[in-house]
């Protein structure tokens, strides 16, 4: 079991789509909307794991025309995130964002995002513990899985909403928000680039 805790930890806690975009919605928004976005990632979480527990996933994602549109998807979602997050507050009209992702977009981003359905087939094919009964075991990993993620992807929205509540210049917040959303930029390009090199 503690094998298991620590590989969640450290598959949790590493910069990916889901605490990057957090900590940018935090930064670009504020607290509040970092709860309400954290929400729609746990919900899509939950999704991701029923899939991959009940195997509809590896079905799914044998298909290979299925698992290169959802990476597409994953792409192209993850660049209009870090557009919103890039623009917070902009005077540019297209790309006003006064409002930051809620619920709905913490659920699409996990539901379409490739580390959530690898990181829980590695979790829940691998590691086991309890062989003898897979209830108890799939029951134990989900909640040692909750006690680890609720505290990461806390403490990365809080880390990004403590920046927004500085009061900083125009100018600065703007740095921040483009910083944020560069770093979500980078994992989108290593996501890219691992799917074609691996």
């Amino acid at each position: 079991m503690l094998t298991f805790a620590a590989a969640v930890f450290f598959l949790i806690v590493t910069p990916g789509p889901g605490v990057l975009s957090a900590a940018g919605v935090g930064s670009a928004f504020g607290f509040r909307q970092a709860t309400r976005y954290l929400i729609g990632l746990f919900i899509g979480s939950n999704i991701v794991g029923a899939a991959v527990i009940s195997g509809l996933a590896a079905v799914i994602l044998a298909n290979p025309a299925i698992r290169t549109v959802l990476m597409a998807a994953s792409l192209a979602y993850l660049f209009y995130l870090a557009a919103k997050i890039a623009f917070a507050g902009a005077k540019i009209a297209f790309m006003q964002s006064k409002r930051g992702p809620g619920i709905g977009a913490g659920i699409m981003l996990q539901v379409i995002n490739p580390k959530a359905y690898a990181v829980n087939t590695a979790l829940f094919s691998g590691f086991s513990f309890a062989p003898d009964n897979y209830t108890f075991e799939v029951a134990m990993k989900l909640a040692i899985m909750y006690a680890i993620w609720l505290p990461i992807h806390l403490g990365w929205a809080y880390a990004g909403a403590s920046l927004h509540r500085l009061n900083l210049s125009t100018r600065a917040q703007r740095r921040i928000n483009y910083a944020m959303a560069a770093a979500m930029l980078m994992v989108v390009l290593l996501a890219l680039f691992s799917s074609f090199f691996a």
